[in-house]
């Protein structure tokens, strides 16, 4: 029931195919995939070129978030780089429901992504099109931040949309969360309805001398956690 889902924006990118197949192979369900423009967050990172280099080393889904403005002409791109999940913020949309319709049209899930401030109203009038509500725990543009306190409660007001959803509609809407998720914040996440989680420098920045053993140990930690709930 719990996604884990390493973040390679904290990978060593000297050797990113190596570091995408060992954390798959440690026991991560997706990688995430963060791509930033420089105009809607102040930071510059990777594109569809890099998807498509590492979409044929692993079977396990890639789950790209979008910090791009505009979107519509980037989601196309990563569909055919091999993403499998594409999340965006409704700020990046003209059209909010256009875009998420684009994403389902291009034979991908898709998502919206809530920054600490942006209100969760916007999910309100596209159930029907959302596969997955990312919550942001920091303000986006930077891997390593600390983890905000009041998206706990955020967590929760998302987790009784969804429920109330599902209740209705049969359909299940994953709810993840990105940022400063540790080993010893996932389970007060997870309490609060998360149930997939991005990790970037907790599994990546981990300082053990084997990557295989430092991966492990971290995924493993991290399922430890959950399975307490």
């Amino acid at each position: 029931m719990h996604v884990i889902a390493p973040s390679i924006l904290s990978a060593d990118f000297a050797r990113l195919g190596q570091e995408v197949v060992d954390v798959i192979a440690a026991g991560a369900d997706w990688i995430h995939f963060d791509v930033m423009d420089n105009h809607y967050v102040p930071n510059l990172t990777i594109g569809p070129l890099v998807c498509a280099a590492i979409r044929p080393l692993t079977q396990a889904p890639i789950d790209v978030h979008l910090m791009v403005k505009p979107v519509d002409r980037i989601v196309p791109d990563f569909a055919r780089a091999g993403a499998n999940l594409i999340s965006f913020h409704p700020e990046a949309s003209e059209h909010v429901d256009r875009t998420l319709a684009l994403i389902r049209e291009h034979g991908c899930r898709a998502g919206l992504v809530f920054n600490p401030a942006t209100p969760l109203e916007f999910m309100d009038y596209v159930m029907d099109k959302l596969d997955i509500v990312l919550l942001m725990s920091v303000n986006p543009g930077f891997g390593g931040q600390q983890f905000i306190p009041s998206t706990l409660a955020k967590l929760r007001a998302a987790r009784a949309r969804i429920d109330a959803y599902r209740q209705v509609s049969g359909r299940r809407i994953h709810l993840e969360v990105d940022g400063g998720v540790k080993i010893d914040n996932v389970a007060a996440i997870a309490r609060a309805g998360a149930d997939a989680f991005v990790a970037g420098s907790a599994v990546f920045g981990a300082g053990l001398e084997s990557d295989a053993n430092r991966y492990d140990t971290v995924i493993a930690a991290l399922r430890a956690q959950l399975g307490e709930l």
